[in-house]
């Protein structure tokens, strides 16, 4: 059997993140639904339409490889996700949720910043310059992503998460 490559190497984190969108897209509407912030929920249904996208650049990439879109399941993202899903049964208030959901969502942010900038990492390193533009064309959007989440939670959410909580937002 020959050793693995770099290219080989680039292939297997590919299928791990494009598994984590696939189950991004499939737990973004329950967060869109459970958010009690039009602006929370807002995000939540934008960053569906661009996960999608995601996607679609994903296999754009599998594409330019020659190789099958196929996803290899990622448990990290799988965990993360179960994460949300726990937020959403512990019965906290409405504003409390949000804060915790805006939590949840920059956890999934950060794991797939960490992911795309590794694939592209990969990529410029094998000279793949057209998958190393499309998955840096994924990390800004990621990155962009974080920080309306974090505006949100700094400019309105916990501030109201705080007043609901009895107490006064520092």
């Amino acid at each position: 059997m020959a050793a693995k490559t770099m290219q080989d190497l680039l292939i297997e984190d590919l299928r791990d993140i494009y598994h984590a969108e696939k189950q991004i897209a499939k737990a973004l509407p329950k967060m869109a639904r459970a958010a009690s912030s039009a602006q929370l929920r807002q995000a939540f249904e934008a960053h569906l339409e661009q996960t999608n996208g995601q996607i679609e650049r994903l296999q754009q990439v599998f594409e330019e490889l020659d190789t099958r879109p196929r996803g290899k399941h990622c448990d990290a993202m799988e965990g993360l996700i179960s994460e949300a899903q726990e937020i959403l049964e512990m019965g906290l208030a409405p504003e409390v949720q949000d804060a915790a959901l805006i939590a949840a969502a920059q956890k999934v942010e950060h794991y797939e910043i960490a992911s795309y900038g590794t694939l592209h990492a990969y990529a410029t390193a094998c000279g793949l310059d057209t998958v190393a533009q499309l998955l840096d064309e994924t990390l800004q959007e990621e990155k962009d992503t974080d920080t309306l989440l974090n505006k949100l939670a700094i400019g309105d959410v916990n501030k109201k998460a705080m007043a609901a909580s009895g107490k006064k937002a520092a």
